[in-house]
């Protein structure tokens, strides 16, 4: 059966079965107009009210689930239909996927691993949400690829490099190099000669004339042209003398350099605009014909093609056009030459040309040169197309973090000479990818974050630069960032409580190293008060919550150490290093007499109650220990324990003093402490020695302020005992007391520059120097590379850091003001009428510049004139590289 019809515009006739097509989509005509008064929008009177759709109503198969596109079938309704028409079909109008809330350039961005939601129903015709977009399409970049990618170029010690851009050039101090007086005096001067030249009256100047130019052009005696060749040395000797006048003009009024100090305040495109408006106010008075104008035009086109014809020998020459017209370019380019050299029309136009040949796919100005670091371009160079292939997978899939990226490129340079670990990591990438080396614990990102992060540079943003008048320009308004190559020369930070330390410095610093564990790249114990803000407990591998039952972990005493002499020294430090008069190696062999034979009498070392129950050496208790010691193999021990027993009650009895200071440890809140006998899992701090460890160490408040100080100076004595010979590690070890008050004897102090070699830091935050020994003031500010004093310091405190700061040499001007006595009446009656006039004396200035040696930072400046939130900063590079003390504002 043969149909034929039309539908859709197409004629069907001639087939064998109708093919429904739907129909184009046109614009739907606009409703008629209402009665006058009508508003936009508002239904007529007398024309029945729009159907509106409702939510469920568009689910019906008439809709078809696209933005605002819907396509009738043969289930819609007439309703429907008309509606459509109408524009009374609610539309949606903003698009489902909202771009990510705009961040600062200067913040790395990056995605946290999250739990994948399982997929929803979706309508068909709409792409799911989690389907990447293509990476050249706007917003299809995750922003982890954007992050790796940024530019981090050079720059000084502590600046952060995460898109940071380098302040221009300063600019010197220019003065205007003439007054208006020394501007305008030379064009009176030039005026008045051209008028006189004008009207005959300038003496010689006719002279110079018949001199240059053959007799017969002139009448005699006179300069009176005879033919056209006089008239024609006239016009060119008045362009010479008016081109003369010009450039004295000129050079006498400094025009040149007036202009390019006054136009060199403005950008470049707007002082080429400004050359060029410039440029056609000139060609004005050369060509007026040409723009419409009708003064007479400046003697500098006629006297060129005078010139011309007396050369070519009449004004017949300048009938050809190949002649006329090169000389108008000619004259026109001389004219604009000055103009285009004071605007630098070429350097605009080289920049111009460059914009042009990067195009429109060419990088952004804040893509990294050369091949993204995306793209892993170092494996690439290595051969390893397999493995750079999946890693640029799992970041388009939004796969892989900031973390992640700085693992990898760690692993990969870690095992730069060694084949068989390279080998071995290259499979890792190809069969697991971004989890390639995940730290032991499994987390691969902090459950939250407070500071702004480049693990890419392992650089914390804790600041910006102040421009003060000491910071040099290059620190002008730079973000000020920390890593550890600055933290490993150690970090002294000292200011009052409330002035920042922990939630400006310490906190940032933690977290950070915290991140940087995560990539293998360093251990880090933070020690503070349960109430210091240094991150949650999911960010550590271990949580030491000394005095509360609820701890997971407990604390060794000993460190992990199996040498008595070793354990004894540490713990001699900590209990009596800061007690004046009592030498902690004595203090040391006291508790070596007891802890030795206790070891070989019971296989471990005796716990705090049994240590203090020795040192307070009841006969009792001792004769018992030399009675389990073993009668043969043991004569070391039994001479140790016996010279014990000899010094027990005399003098020099060191006992009794170490049982006291002991008895802070030996509390009900600390009886289940130290090995006290819980089912928990002792932490040795010789574990951050050998792994990239997570710790936090919470010391004890309220009542036992005492017992804390006590620990804070174990933990830093074990610290540097457990770091040493360790320089062949692969990653640092820091250790953060967030209130090392109490901490510092001398002989930690000693043993602090002992640290750096060992790949080891410490980060030590005060009060005041006064918690110190005031002999120990100025060996810990040499000791440590990193020195910051906060706002609010005390002038003492300030009075060490001047000193260890010290001086620079600094150029001073000094103006002194000398009266003039005058021996002349004359002189004598205009000095008392100028004084008369201006009621000041009559005096002269006397200017001295000399070099003096200042301090950087008085101990007056630093009380006085660090602003709040500010503090003042000096780093030192591991590397050796230094800065000056600079303000820098924590808040920023």
């Amino acid at each position: 059966m043969r149909r034929s019809g039309v539908m859709g515009g197409v004629s069907l006739s001639g087939m064998d079965m109708a093919v429904p097509v739907p129909p184009r989509r046109t614009a739907p005509p606009p409703p008629p107009p209402g009665p006058p008064g009508t508003r936009v929008g508002e239904t007529p009177p007398g024309r029945p009210r729009p159907t509106r759709l409702t939510v469920a109503q568009r689910r019906r198969p008439g809709w078809s689930g696209g933005r605002g596109s819907w396509r009738p079938t043969a289930r819609t309704s007439r309703a429907t239909r008309s509606a459509v028409r109408h524009h009374h079909l609610p539309r949606h109008r903003r698009p489902l996927h909202l771009p990510p809330r705009h961040r600062p350039r200067d913040r790395p961005r990056y995605p946290a691993p999250r739990a994948r939601r399982p997929p929803a129903r979706r309508r068909a015709g709409r792409p799911p949400p989690s389907q990447p977009r293509p990476a050249g399409a706007p917003g299809g970049r995750p922003p982890v690829v954007d992050w790796l990618d940024a530019p981090r170029p050079k720059a000084g010690v502590g600046i952060w490099r995460f898109r940071h851009v380098p302040p221009p050039p300063a600019a010197p101090a220019r003065l205007a190099p003439a007054t208006i007086a020394g501007m305008l005096i030379p064009v009176a001067v030039g005026l008045l000669i051209w008028s006189a030249y004008r009207r005959g009256t300038l003496p010689y100047m006719y002279a110079v004339l018949q001199t240059l130019t053959p007799g017969d052009w002139w009448y005699h005696g006179t300069t009176a042209p005879r033919d056209w060749h006089g008239i024609a040395a006239h016009d060119v000797f008045g362009g010479v003398v008016f081109v003369g006048l010009v450039c004295a003009i000129a050079a006498l009024g400094s025009w040149g350099r007036i202009v390019r100090h006054y136009l060199g305040r403005f950008r470049p495109a707007v002082r080429g605009a400004l050359a060029g408006a410039g440029a056609l106010i000139a060609l004005a008075f050369v060509w007026p014909e040409a723009f419409g104008l009708g003064w007479d035009p400046l003697p500098v086109a006629s006297p060129v093609l005078s010139l011309v014809s007396l050369v070519g020998g009449g004004y017949d020459v300048l009938e050809s056009p190949f002649l006329v017209y090169p000389l108008y370019a000619l004259i026109t380019a001389l004219v604009v030459w000055p103009f285009a050299r004071v605007g630098d029309w070429a350097g605009l136009h080289r920049a111009r040309r460059a914009k042009s040949a990067a195009g429109p796919t060419g990088p952004a100005p804040d893509a990294a040169p050369g091949v993204p670091r995306s793209q892993w371009p170092q494996l690439r160079e290595a051969g390893q197309h397999r493995a750079a292939e999946r890693l640029v997978g799992d970041l388009a899939a939004g796969r892989m973090n900031d973390v992640d990226c700085a693992r990898v490129h760690r692993a990969w340079r870690d095992t730069d000479r060694d084949a068989g670990r390279r080998a071995a990591l290259v499979r890792s990438l190809v069969e697991e990818g971004a989890a390639t080396g995940a730290h032991p614990s499994g987390d691969r990102d902090l459950p939250h974050r407070s500071a702004t992060h480049d693990l890419l540079l392992e650089q914390v943003r804790i600041g910006r630069y102040a421009p003060a008048e000491r910071t040099p320009h290059a620190y002008h308004g730079a973000g000020l960032a920390l890593d550890p190559g600055l933290l490993g020369t150690s970090l002294l930070a000292v200011g009052p409580s409330g002035a920042g330390k922990t939630r400006s410095l310490v906190a940032p610093v933690v977290e950070a190293l915290t991140l940087q564990a995560l990539t293998g790249g360093c251990a880090v114990v933070a020690v503070g008060a349960a109430s210091a803000p240094l991150g949650a407990d999911e960010a550590y591998d271990v949580v030491v919550r000394l005095g509360d039952p609820a701890s997971r972990y407990d604390l060794d005493l000993y460190a992990g150490a199996t040498d008595p002499d070793e354990a004894a020294a540490f713990l001699a430090e900590g209990l009596v290093g800061d007690l004046e008069g009592v030498e902690p190696r004595r203090a040391a062999t006291v508790l070596a007499q007891l802890i030795g034979p206790y070891r070989t009498a019971y296989g471990r070392f005796p716990t705090v109650p049994v240590l203090r129950e020795l040192l307070e050496a009841r006969s009792e208790t001792l004769r018992s220990l030399l009675a389990r010691l073993p009668a043969d193999g043991a004569q070391a021990m039994r001479r140790e324990l016996d010279s014990r027993m000899r010094q027990v009650g005399t003098a020099t009895d060191l006992g009794p003093v170490l049982a006291d200071r002991l008895a802070a440890l030996d509390r009900p809140a600390f009886a289940e402490f130290f090995g006290g006998g819980r089912e928990v899992r002792p932490f040795s701090l010789a574990a951050v020695a050998q792994h990239p460890m997570r710790v936090r160490i919470s010391l004890p408040e309220g009542g036992h302020e005492e017992a804390a100080r006590l620990l804070s100076r174990l933990l830093l004595a074990q610290f540097q005992s457990v770091t040493r010979d360790r320089a062949g590690r692969g990653h640092l070890a820091f250790l953060v007391l967030d209130d090392a008050a109490g901490a510092l004897t001398p002989g930690t102090v000693r043993a602090l520059q002992r640290l750096r070699p060992q790949k080891a830091a410490v980060v030590l935050a005060l009060r005041t120097l006064a918690e110190v020994q005031e002999t120990l003031h100025g060996p810990l500010l040499a000791v440590v590379g990193c020195r910051m004093a906060f706002a609010g310091l005390p002038t003492w405190d300030g009075r060490a850091f001047a000193e260890a700061w010290g001086t620079e040499r600094v150029e001073t001007t000094e103006v002194a003001h000398h009266t003039v006595f005058a021996d002349q009446p004359m002189t004598r009656a205009f000095h008392a009428l100028r004084k008369l006039v201006t009621g000041k004396a009559v005096t002269t200035e006397a200017v001295t510049v000399r070099e003096v040696e200042r301090q950087r930072w008085s101990a007056s400046d630093l009380a006085h004139a660090v602003p709040p939130g500010h503090a003042v900063l000096s780093l030192t590079h591991v590397r050796g590289e230094h800065t000056p003390p600079l303000l820098v504002d924590l808040r920023g």
